[in-house]
């Protein structure tokens, strides 16, 4: 059964890899070799689609050095997995905003200025890329590493328009220990859901610390 992955890389760094060493992740012996196969061994990989947008260096903790970090994560996956790992980016919104402060019970006449940081188009991307890939046959299971409500509709119309022609997973990407639950709406439309992610296979499923290229090496950063 060949496979299609669409991986919320937002939903993927806050649930599983902020504070910890494993940012350097290799997503294709994450989800394919721990996860796919231990779900259904004969599965596939047709492609793994990595929805993420470029850092802001001026609003990055680590400035520059992030946005150094990022890119060449990304290019490390490339060069990896031609063919098996797609990049689709969105982008990143940085607005002032005048909003409430904080209170209980809330107060709209007490408000700040602040910067308001938003991702931008990656909900709208896994949708047409995904409902596209099944529409063509390009896939037979479609898997969505995210636990964000905001794609339950592109869900749902998969599931009314191709009904038990296509196999959907739903890889919610939260260590296991987190706190917080599981969206249970995408579970709805899905054959199978995972609830979770193991330490362990984040520690299992990482990038070499060099990654040759036709020049210099990418190293993994320092601070990663």
């Amino acid at each position: 059964m060949r496979t299609n992955f669409y991986v919320d890389g937002y939903n993927l760094y806050y649930g599983c890899l902020k504070h910890t060493p494993y940012k350097w992740l290799d997503q294709k012996a994450l989800l394919v070799d721990h996860i796919l196969h231990s779900q259904d061994p004969k599965a596939e990989l047709g492609v793994i689609k990595f929805f993420t947008a470029d850092v802001k260096a001026k609003v990055a903790s680590q400035g520059q050095r992030a946005q150094i970090a990022q890119q060449n994560y990304h290019k490390a996956l490339e060069l990896l997995y031609p063919g098996k790992i797609d990049i689709i980016k969105g982008y990143y919104s940085l607005e002032r905003a005048n909003l409430p402060v904080f209170k209980i019970p809330p107060d709209k006449t007490d408000r700040v200025t602040v910067w308001r940081l938003e991702e931008k188009q990656t909900d709208v991307n896994i949708a047409i890329e995904a409902y596209r890939d099944v529409s063509k046959n390009l896939a037979q299971q479609l898997v969505f590493v995210t636990n964000d409500s905001d794609i339950e509709p592109s869900l749902r119309a998969i599931r009314e328009d191709f009904g038990d022609a296509v196999s959907i997973g739903v890889i919610v990407p939260r260590r296991k220990d987190n706190h917080r639950a599981p969206t249970a709406s995408l579970g709805k439309y899905a054959n199978w859901v995972r609830g979770y992610i193991l330490e362990e296979e984040l520690k299992n499923s990482q990038l070499p610390e060099l990654v040759p290229t036709r020049k210099k090496p990418i190293k993994r950063p320092d601070y990663w």
